[in-house]
């Protein structure tokens, strides 16, 4: 309820500088008032985007204008060149691969795609992949280790599909061997959680040397509704369970399971994809250039040592 009145007050506040923004060149009281109520706008949103619950950034990660994949890779990358297929049964759309450069280094580009209307959201499955996609994804990942490219990860996805269909073709076993096999790739391997990171879905293709998260991003074993339903069979706690599930970015920090939390424009990286690709690059440059360093037996060491550790509470 405060968060709500606060965010109400915001509003307010906006419609009022929109108000005052044309008199302002005209009248020297109205410019100075244009001034202080747009530092009083600026320092509530501050407050309001620096203490929100888990349960909010949950519905920003999940927003439909959140910039997935395809929207980054204009802005990040260049000749990108998509491979489709995983040679064995169908190409998944839910899941995108391509080579591309990154600031002149050849890199593999991997990631979810939801889709930004319910046309794309359809086509692409809701970024939920099948068995199809994560095969693909292993396939891109072992051309990138055969070239010795990097490969770059971009996680946004509620989950692998649950379909009988993914089930009939190997779901888990596709998942089980991209585990493995991404432990043993000697290419630097650089992982961003953009949106959400739900369940195996998300670590099928998240094995990496350096884990980022955007910060209204989430990472999670399971969605919170999910959560809900089996904890106390009521999905209208799913707010309660957000809390309990630790799916923040600053949560999973505090857990040493991600490396860095990459800020956002105010308000979310919705709002903003070229300043959310900007600083998204800062962090992924400076993760690829310490990584780099290390020889793929030292690199495939300290993955092992990494994923070995976590869960150690005592």
């Amino acid at each position: 309820m405060k968060d709500r009145h606060r965010k109400r007050e915001i509003d307010e506040l906006e419609r009022d500088v929109e108000q005052l923004a044309p008199l302002a060149p005209k009248d020297d009281k109205a410019g100075q008032e244009l001034e202080r109520l747009r530092r009083e706008v600026a320092e509530l949103k501050s407050e309001f985007y620096s203490h929100m619950s888990a349960w909010q950034r949950l519905q920003i990660a999940r927003h439909p204008q959140r910039p997935y994949l395809l929207d980054l890779v204009p802005r990040l990358f260049e000749n990108f060149s998509e491979i489709h297929g995983d040679r064995g049964f169908a190409d998944d759309p839910a899941i995108v691969c391509g080579m591309a450069d990154y600031h002149g280094r050849p890199a593999m580009v991997i990631g979810h795609q939801k889709g930004h209307d319910t046309k794309q959201r359809v086509e692409r499955n809701f970024g939920q992949a099948k068995p199809e996609g994560y095969r693909k994804a292993l396939r891109a990942m072992r051309l990138a280790a055969k070239f010795g490219r990097p490969i770059l990860a971009f996680i946004d996805t509620p989950g692998a599909y649950p379909g009988v269909d993914a089930e009939e073709r190997g779901q888990a076993e596709a998942i089980a061997l991209n585990l493995r096999e991404m432990v043993r790739l000697p290419v630097p391997i650089i992982v961003t959680i953009t949106g959400e990171g739900g369940s195996g879905g998300a670590l099928a293709v998240a094995i990496g040397d350096r884990i980022l998260m955007l910060e209204n991003s989430v990472y999670s074993v399971i969605s919170p509704e999910g959560c809900a339903s089996i904890t106390w069979r009521d999905a209208s706690k799913a707010e309660v369970a957000a809390e309990a599930l630790k799916i923040t970015a600053t949560d999973l920090l505090a857990l040493k399971l991600i490396d860095e939390i990459v800020p956002e424009p105010e308000g979310g990286a919705h709002l903003d994809h070229d300043a959310a690709a900007k600083l998204l690059d800062v962090a992924l440059t400076r993760a690829l250039d310490d990584v780099s360093k290390l020889p793929p037996n030292d690199l495939l060491e300290a993955r092992y040592v990494r994923f070995r550790q976590m869960g150690l509470f005592f």
